[in-house]
């Protein structure tokens, strides 16, 4: 356990404040709370690039305690603006831990507070929605920090994808051939681990969120995928100008916001839910089958049902909640999914969705 004596302050807009240690990165943050139930994967939630604008309180109450490994991490930095913890663990010589938690989010930048009741804390946001908070190590007068909470932009109509997408285009994995088609990915904040499924099947070209359709249809794809990422969909016209443009001309596939943003670019309407899915423990249902999967979900925004346009099937659904989980379309080929089916670190129920993209693709592409 750490024995860092730092005092830290955690200073919600409607003036709950709580008070624990400072951990991390000696720093303030600010942004959107929300509550992660997963009970491991700290490492890929942390450098998770969705997770920008926001910060994340996990509702576990020991986290850290098998260390980091880097090849684990998401993304090469950190997602979160700030993790707030119940109680941070030292880890306990994990055979293939290459540093601590803690290490890590003073490498990347990324301040948090433990010791606070976390529960009290996921509590309030259940009830109160995504808070803005101000997570401070530095000043511990509640006023000025409330004020400063009060005046925080929410992540509503921003554009928070520029800031994690790739500089320029390039190749990931094995080059086409060998029965892998090539398939054009629009980075909006992918997870490497996304990527690295996706490369079982594909051969990829990842490109940055705002290049142009026709420069992707030049390098000949046989299809796009439209990947995860953080804020408002609604947000991000170039992007859903770009799929548009792509309708009809390749098949097209998506995961979380990739899924939001197809659902706009066909006419649908998105919504910000009242605290999101963040977590590895949500049950979906694939109702072409009445399979349920456990799956990992990081999304604050959802698509609403009820503005799909004809033709267009909804393929899961939550039953937690009922909330849409994914989308299938035959004119233009179209299927998405709002869960994270590479589940890194866990459960593994959704892996097999990527060999059947696979499959559904090559079925339309001849």
């Amino acid at each position: 356990m750490s024995t860092g004596s730092n005092k830290a302050i955690l200073v919600l807009e409607d003036g709950r404040t709580f008070l624990g240690r400072g951990i991390g990165a000696d720093s303030d943050a600010a942004g959107e709370l929300v509550f992660n139930t997963s009970m491991a994967g700290y490492l890929e939630i942390l450098t998770d690039p969705s997770y920008v604008g926001q910060m994340v309180v996990m509702t576990y109450p020991q986290i850290g305690n098998y260390g980091i490994h880097p090849e684990q991490m998401e993304s090469e930095r950190s997602g979160a603006e700030a993790f707030i913890v119940r109680e941070l663990s030292a880890p306990q010589g994990h055979w293939r831990a290459t540093g601590s938690l803690e290490e890590l989010m003073r490498a990347c930048g990324t301040p948090g507070i433990h010791g606070i009741d976390t529960r009290a804390l996921t509590l309030h946001i259940r009830q109160a929605g995504p808070l803005r908070a101000v997570l401070s190590r530095t000043e511990l007068d509640p006023k000025p920090l409330l004020e400063r909470a009060r005046s925080l932009l929410r992540t509503d109509g921003r554009d928070l994808v520029s800031g994690v997408t790739c500089p320029e285009p390039h190749d990931f994995g094995a080059p086409p051939g060998a029965g892998r088609p090539l398939l054009g990915v629009y980075d909006f904040g992918v997870k490497r681990a996304i990527l690295q499924q996706l490369a079982e099947c594909f051969a990829l070209r990842v490109y940055p969120s705002n290049v142009p359709a026709k420069e992707v249809l030049a390098d000949g794809p046989a299809a796009v995928f439209l990947s995860n990422g953080p804020g408002d969909p609604a947000a991000l016209s170039t992007p859903i100008t770009n799929i548009k443009s792509l309708l009809g001309r390749v098949p097209i596939i998506g995961i979380c916001l990739g899924h939001q943003l197809a659902a706009l670019a066909i006419g649908a309407r998105t919504y910000k839910m009242k605290f999101g899915h963040h977590g590895g423990n949500h049950p979906v249902q694939d109702l072409s089958t009445g399979l349920v999967r456990i799956g990992v979900h990081n999304h604050s925004f959802a698509v609403d049902e009820k503005s799909l346009p004809p033709g267009t099937q909804v393929s899961h659904r939550s039953l937690n909640d009922e909330t849409l989980e994914g989308l299938v379309c035959e004119d233009p080929p179209l299927w998405t999914v709002q869960y994270h089916p590479e589940a890194s670190p866990g459960p593994h129920d959704g892996h097999d969705l990527f060999p059947a993209m696979k499959d559904w693709l090559l079925n339309r592409i001849g």
